[in-house]
Formats: structure tokens, C-alpha cells, sequence
């Protein structure tokens, strides 16, 4: 089980999380949407500490961990249950596909270079880079970068993924790829925590949709209700504006 209780975060005097509380079964697929600015992206990064959340409490398998008094061992305890991919890919300009995809194994597992090595060719494999093995970034497509930052995301073999708008940094040729390898993903019941604007993949891929605004989680359900029958104005009026 993942868990998240009473999480909160400000920057400045400014609150960006408000008491959000979230549990995630195991295998479960959940979407979260809402409005730009509204703490979507924030939630994810303060769940493995690229923002350290003010307070709250973050439970992922068997590691619980209070926010306030987090020790580097609790930080880096939650990165290796979680993976994360970045909505603008975050790969290492000097380094190759392959060494993208090895760095987190060596300096977050902790594995051998030639056991990272061997795990990451699978993982090209399974992503349909083989062939772009040594390629850098500079010479691959956007789909082709993304679907390397998902590979480095898989490579753990994380308790929980985590994907930040994966396909908002793409050109439109570029998103089916992306999404289509989130699907094949998902079909492996692997714990999935997704901001996407996508709506029909949300309503496609999703157990359960989160909606957020000003920092709280207002409303949420299976796809077929929280996209078709909205409860709360605030998921009507953004619905429609997406729609």
C-alpha cells in the first residue's frame, strides 16, 4: 500500500499543497488533473523529495516516513521505491541512452556497472531502443528521449512510478509513442501515479482520477463518473474548458 497523510507544502508564504490524503492500492493506476498551478506536479516531486515537503506523512511498502524529520536514508530509501519521468525528459546531455538508463541503477540501487549494464539493455529492448543503444539525446526524437526517461523509470523496478505530464513537452507526432509505452505498462500492473492533460488516455489507462484545485484534492473516482458526471463545480468548469 501507498499511503499519504496530511501533506502540505508552501513556497514562501504561498501554499501550494493543502492536507492532501491519498491512499493507492497496489497495481492500481490512479490520474490526477486539474488546472495549471494547481500543486499536480508538486504532489509527485514531494513524494521522493525533489521538494521536501513541509509536513505529512509518506508510506510506500514498507518504509513510512514523516515528512518534517526525514533523514538522507528516508529520502533515499523513497527514491528507490519510486521512478520518476519528467515532462521535459531530464537526460544526461553527455551521456549515452544506455548510460541514462544505468546512472539511477549504479548510484541509486546500488548495482554493479555490469549488472546495470545488462538491465538496461533489456530495458531498450522492452522500450524499442535497442538499436539506439549509444545514441545521446541530442540525436533522438522527443518520443524517443521520453521513452528513455520511462526506461530509466522501469530500470528500478519501483514500488510506485511517478510521470509529471509525460507527453506536454512533446510534438504531437511524438505523444502516441509515449502514451502507447504507458499503456504496455500499465498492462503489467504496475503502481502508476499520473499527471496528464490527456483526457482520453486518463479515461483509457485510469482505476481512479483525481481532480485537483488551490492545492487540495476536490473531487475523485473511476474515469466513467469523475469525466461524465462531475459532483463538484469547480470539475465541471474545468472539464468543460478542456473538453
Amino acid at each position: 500500500m501507498i499511503s499519504i497523510q496530511n501533506l502540505n507544502k508552501s513556497f514562501g508564504k504561498t501554499p501550494v499543497l493543502q492536507d492532501i490524503s491519498l491512499d493507492i492500492a497496489p497495481g492500481e493506476r490512479v490520474v490526477v488533473i486539474g488546472p495549471s498551478g494547481t500543486g499536480k506536479s508538486t504532489l509527485l516531486r514531494c513524494l521522493n523529495f525533489l521538494d521536501a515537503p513541509d509536513n505529512g506523512q509518506i508510506t510506500i511498502g514498507d518504509l513510512s516516513v514523516d515528512a518534517a524529520r526525514a533523514s538522507k536514508a528516508d529520502i533515499l530509501g523513497l527514491r528507490r521505491r519510486t521512478g520518476f519521468v519528467f515532462q521535459n525528459y531530464a537526460l544526461f546531455a553527455n551521456k549515452t541512452a544506455r548510460q541514462n538508463i544505468t546512472e539511477a541503477l549504479v548510484t541509486v540501487k546500488g548495482m554493479s556497472r555490469a549488472d546495470a549494464d545488462a538491465r538496461a539493455d533489456t530495458i531498450l529492448r522492452e522500450t524499442g531502443l535497442e538499436a539506439r543503444a549509444d545514441a545521446y539525446p541530442a540525436s533522438l526524437s522527443g518520443g524517443q528521449q521520453q521513452r528513455v526517461g520511462i526506461g530509466r523509470a522501469m530500470a528500478l523496478d519501483a514500488e510506485l512510478m511517478l510521470f509529471d505530464e509525460p507527453t506536454s513537452a512533446l510534438d504531437p507526432e511524438w505523444v502516441g509513442e509515449v502514451l502507447d509505452l504507458m499503456r504496455k505498462l500499465a498492462e503489467t500492473r504496475q503502481t502508476m501515479l499520473i499527471v496528464t492533460h490527456e483526457m482520453q488516455f486518463a479515461r483509457e489507462i485510469a482505476d481512479r482520477i483525481l481532480f485537483m484545485d488551490g492545492g487540495r484534492i476536490v473531487e475523485e473516482g473511476p474515469p466513467a463518473q469523475l469525466l461524465d458526471t462531475p459532483r463538484d463545480p469547480r470539475t465541471k468548469t474545468f472539464l468543460r474548458r478542456v473538453g
